[in-house]
């Protein structure tokens, strides 16, 4: 045992023997009124000796001298009383067995139990009680008023954890919450003083200068109210850490400011996991493009649900060494292997699949920047459509029993190169799933937030450097889903499909990038227009003012999870497509506007529509 332990137990023994003995002696005097018979008194002296030592290993026995008593619970107190319990019987036996002459009363030891209770509870709960009290307030200014949101266990664990700390930042003078049935109660003397509606009276009646929510406790359409509300009232909000943070110790309560995943106009998507799990447990799975932000997440997500053999693919050799390297740490029993190709390398990518005989593939590696394509249409061509029919050409000559290629909602109504190119591979994936052997299914989803190169780092970015942030137009619309979100999409697809689909994720109601913008300047602590411009810069080429999750000629039809839809459409012949693929592939080193060309003739490619307010009203409902 440390040294440090040593000298706690001996001062808290130095504590709690003299209480166990005042306890002994009280219990005489409870007894006998106060009055002490001489051999009354001969007897208490006589047992005093061993009914300390039997007290004393007790204690010692249960660890109770070790616990921190500023932090004393529930299950310390539990502790106590199984402690004197335990020393009382060993008192009884040894009276009645060892120590037949002496026969202390068994009023006496009834009686020394409950004092004993009494005063080791007490002592032990004097520093708890003197943690919490608010002493500070007396010759500290009280910090920023505040409402908790969430009369629940989250919000007292909140509350107590303010009244802990040693930066004395917040005042919370009470609780908001929905449920009805804790309307008027309190919480540490805290109390619930309305709901999400009285807010704005609250404000006003108690000066209210903080609004105090946990992390993950309200969805992100509830925070963004919150935020409003705090814009139109003149009060802040902040999330904090949630309650397994804070009961695991990894974090401080140190306020953060929203970030702009929780600003998600629908509640974050739960996938069926448990369904899942029996479809990758004890596989080997490949995945491409590893070392994406879409791509590391599947990886992540994958681990989770124990496949015996996870195979990286990549053409990135630093993105691939840093991901192995996280991925060893998450999960070191699963075995991992990383393979440098790039998709376009046919004998490279046929010898890995040769070698690792992989049972699930999930392609994420493509393209994705729009403008940039729009210059090299040949890369385009050759890194999302020929990449795709060699991967999926390998599986079915490998026997991959399914893949999932990832796809985009520019895909639909393409108006870029980029949208073009995946839907050539659409439905190359959905002509091929008609015949072969292998489960090919297409995943389609919207913009990913914070994915690298993404809008949100890039208004990060601009913010840190004093703006202006450049916003292409004011009307320009998008869908958002958060990355964990659209790995477990990926995944969840893949078990779900029987070869042909494309499914669509219900990504809720589209976002202006416009709001987003003005909303990550606030979020930041400046103001819009006065610390930091937001710049108009018109659209750039290939890029539409909204984004469509359904084709013209595609119907959606539900799936057994009430998130995933079917875009149900009319595939096309495959030989059609092989030749049309072919015709592009001869076409690769001519110069981009013969490419293009070729493309607009194959996909046709609309022009981006400038887009009314009513029409974006009907698109946002």
């Amino acid at each position: 045992m440390p040294p440090q332990n040593q000298l706690k137990i001996v001062n808290k023994l130095a504590v709690f023997l003299p209480l166990c003995a005042l306890a002994y002696y009280s219990a005489y005097l409870l007894r006998f009124d106060g009055v002490l018979a001489p051999s009354t008194f001969h007897l208490l002296l006589s047992t005093l000796g061993w009914v300390m030592a039997v007290k004393t290993l007790a204690i010692l026995q249960s660890g109770l001298l070790l616990d921190y008593a500023r932090y004393v619970t529930f299950r310390d107190m539990t502790l106590l009383v199984r402690t004197v319990t335990i020393s009382s019987v060993g008192i009884t036996l040894l009276d009645a067995m060892v120590f037949a002459g002496t026969a202390i009363p068994r009023s006496v030891i009834l009686l020394d139990w409950g004092v004993s209770c009494l005063l080791l509870a007490a002592v032990r709960i004097l520093p708890r009680l003197i943690a919490d009290c608010d002493w500070k307030m007396l010759t500290t200014p009280h910090g920023a008023t505040a409402l908790i949101v969430g009369a629940n266990d989250a919000g007292e664990a909140l509350l107590r954890s303010i009244r802990r700390g040693n930066n004395r930042a917040f005042h919370p003078v009470g609780f908001v919450d929905q449920q009805k049935q804790v309307q008027g109660r309190r919480i540490a003397g805290v109390p619930v003083l309305g709901t999400h509606a009285d807010i704005p009276e609250l404000v006003q009646q108690h000066a209210i200068e903080e609004l105090l929510i946990t992390s993950g406790s309200l969805s992100g359409k509830d925070v963004r109210a919150m935020l409003e509300l705090g814009g139109k009232h003149g009060f802040s909000v902040k999330i904090l850490p949630s309650t397994e943070q804070l009961l695991s110790g990894s974090v401080a309560v140190n306020p953060r400011p929203v970030a702009i995943a929780d600003l998600l106009r629908r509640p974050s998507i739960k996938l069926d996991t448990n369904g899942i799990s029996q479809w990758v447990d004890g596989r080997t799975i490949l995945v491409t493009g590893s070392a994406g932000s879409i791509g590391s997440e599947i990886c992540r997500q994958l681990l989770k649900l124990k496949p015996a053999k996870l195979v990286l693919v990549d053409r990135s050799e630093t993105g691939m060494f840093f991901l192995e390297r996280e991925l060893r740490r998450l999960a070191p029993h699963i075995e991992l292997e990383s393979a440098l190709a790039d998709l376009t390398d046919v004998p490279r990518m046929e010898a890995v699949l040769k070698e690792v005989r992989p049972q699930l593939i999930f392609h994420a590696a493509a393209y994705k920047h729009v403008p940039l394509m729009e210059s090299h249409v040949g890369e385009a061509v050759k890194n999302i459509v020929l990449a795709t029919r060699n991967l999926v050409d390998l599986a079915e000559q490998y026997q991959v029993e399914g893949l999932v290629m990832i796809s985009t909602d520019k895909a639909v109504n393409p108006t870029s190169v980029m949208g073009s190119c995946k839907r050539l591979a659409e439905q190359y994936v959905q002509a091929k799933a008609a015949t072969s052997s292998c489960r090919l299914v297409t995943v389609r989803f919207g913009n990913v937030l914070d994915s690298a190169g993404s809008v949100v780092p890039i208004f990060r970015e601009q913010i840190a450097h004093g703006g202006p942030i450049s916003v292409t137009h004011p009307e320009m619309v998008r869908y958002f889903m958060l990355i964990p979100e659209a790995a477990q999409l990926v995944i969840q697809a893949g078990a779900m499909g029987q070869g042909g689909e494309i499914f669509v994720l219900d990504m809720g109601e589209p976002v202006r990038i416009m709001e987003l913008a003005q909303d990550m300047i606030r979020l930041s602590g400046l103001r819009v227009g006065d610390d930091i411009e937001i710049e108009v810069t018109g659209l750039r080429p290939g890029e539409k003012l909204f984004e469509e999750l359904y084709g013209d000629r595609e119907m959606h039809r539900p799936t057994r999870h009430k998130k995933i839809m079917v875009a149900a459409g009319k595939p096309r012949n495959l030989l059609a497509v092989t030749h049309d693929i072919g015709r592009l592939r001869d076409l690769l080193d001519r110069p981009n506007e013969e490419i293009r060309n070729a493309l607009r003739e194959i996909i046709p490619v609309q022009e981006s529509p400038a887009i009314s307010q009513p029409a974006l009203k009907r698109l946002a409902a």
